[in-house]
């Protein structure tokens, strides 16, 4: 209880308000939209902080609240433990950052993309924010599954914002690919009921090791194709079209972890846990990473190298549970965190990338030199974002890779191909770290390029957002580390 209720009242509250607020907008004039998309996010995170302080001053580990039944079947729950408080609070918090520097993005200024803001935009993203916090709050598979699929429709609306043929095709490439992926959602919920006759994602405990492995390969092949793996990926890239905002917040921060988010909790409850899942996670993981570092080497679009570079994070995170299933719960920790700080690492990066075709009219690197003159805080957000990505201390991205490759080493020791699936890993990372650093030597000093020297001011609204989370890169890892004891 918390001022005289209930955590669950709150958690209610973070995902209704934005629904209602999306329908307001709707109905309301175009020129209220944006502060009705910006209420609802504050008032979201209001919610979502009111749960954390509610839950961190309990005792339990876990508190469950159910919502809708059908006879003494939960179709619709609410689950509270370190994950869904924590995820949920990301998801939320980073939701309003966005909202906040989308209104100095969406405006006529914009060199790359001038446009006044649309009314679409805040209902699909307003709504994309509090379907993030059902999906890391849902107890049941069926409510996992709603949440999912509105994620899918939001997403499809948002990566067509533009109009464009491109940016229609790319929407529907998106759609098809991770509905495709939803198929197993549809799968391992028939197992769950007709095996336990339960929709709860604790019922998967009760399986049998042959149906439990098999509904986890069915919650793995949806978790694959909404984080964009192989052989899903393709959707991601493409999705590039859309507003950097959305690119920010659906395939930087929120879109892309709903799978990562819908596996954890699965795997928290599952009880013991098969050890063939743990060998298909981690051989797909390395396959993804492998093939996502090439792919964004030849990169030039910044936007695109980020996309490739979300695929091969969100692989690292997919080892770490790997590994966790396979023997160390503290590459399971380091894999939580990892969705947490790359969140904050990446929409820096991203909103960085959407800064600079705002006020440059481009975002092609090779054009790009002497921003750090010129324009020093993009040259800092710029730096901050590709070291943390790539596992520098004291960013965040070192803490958790650090964790999931510590816990790693320590499961596959003895395990001459665990062991090479790990180093395979650590190379990567490297030479990840080697890449970036070039493209900061390139992009950040000496005097500006032409196209530099003619920027314009940024709104103040898109500068504040950048060094919130240029403060946050350094310090969500502490606060993750600290959240999860």
């Amino acid at each position: 209880m918390l001022f005289g209720f209930d955590i669950a009242g709150f958690a209610i509250a973070s995902v209704v308000v934005p629904f209602v607020a999306a329908i307001l907008i709707i109905v309301c004039k175009q020129a209220a939209a944006k502060w009705l998309s910006l209420g609802a996010g504050s008032l979201s995170f209001f919610a979502t902080a009111l749960v954390w302080i509610g839950f961190a001053g309990i005792e339990a580990e876990r508190v469950h609240s159910g919502l809708i039944s059908l006879g003494k079947v939960e179709v619709l729950g609410l689950v509270f433990d370190q994950i869904s408080v924590m995820l949920a609070s990301c998801f939320v918090v980073i939701g309003l950052i966005i909202t906040v520097y989308s209104i100095g993005y969406l405006s006529s200024k914009n060199r790359e993309h001038a446009d006044a803001p649309r009314r679409s935009f805040y209902v699909f993203f307003t709504l994309f924010i509090g379907a993030m916090a059902g999906l890391v709050y849902s107890s049941t598979l069926v409510g996992q599954l709603v949440f999912f699929e509105i994620t899918g429709a939001c997403s499809w609306a948002l990566i067509r914002y533009y109009g464009t043929k491109t940016a229609n095709r790319a929407a529907l490439k998106a759609l098809i690919l991770t509905h495709v992926g939803t198929l197993g959602l549809f799968l391992a919920i028939g197992i769950l009921f007709f095996q336990t006759g339960s929709l709860g994602i604790g019922a998967i405990a009760l399986l049998d090791d042959h149906w439990k492995t098999v509904l986890l390969l069915c919650v793995l092949f949806a978790a694959w194709a909404k984080s964009a793996q192989l052989p899903f990926y393709m959707w991601l890239p493409s999705a590039m079209e859309a507003p950097t905002p959305v690119s920010a917040y659906l395939h930087g921060a929120s879109m892309v972890k709903a799978g990562v988010a819908v596996f954890a909790r699965v795997l928290t409850e599952a009880g013991a846990i098969p050890e063939i899942i743990g060998w298909v996670a981690a051989i797909a993981a390395v396959i993804t990473l492998l093939f996502s570092f090439f792919m964004y080497l030849p990169q030039r679009d910044l936007k695109r190298l980020l996309a490739f570079s979300t695929i091969s994070q969100l692989s690292y995170i997919f080892l770490g549970f790997a590994f966790f299933i396979l023997g160390s719960s503290l590459a399971f920790e380091g894999a939580l965190m990892h969705i947490f700080n790359h969140a904050f690492a990446k929409t820096l990066f991203f909103l960085v990338a959407g800064a600079l075709s705002f006020t440059l009219g481009t975002r092609l690197l090779p054009h790009i030199k002497g921003v750090l003159k010129k324009q020093p805080l993009l040259g800092v957000g710029f730096a901050v974002g590709a070291l943390a990505i790539a596992g520098v201390p004291p960013l965040n991205g070192f803490f958790s890779k650090f964790a999931i490759f510590s816990g790693s080493f320590q499961a596959a020791a003895g395990d001459f191909l665990l062991m090479t699936i790990v180093v395979v890993a650590l190379v990567e990372t490297v030479v990840c770290f080697a890449w970036f650093v070039k493209w900061i030597g390139s992009v950040l000093p000496g005097e500006p390029s032409e196209v530099v020297a003619s920027a314009t001011p940024l709104p103040k609204s898109m500068s504040f957002t950048l060094v919130l989370l240029i403060i946050m890169v350094f310090v969500s890892s502490f606060i993750a580390a600290a959240w999860l004891g």
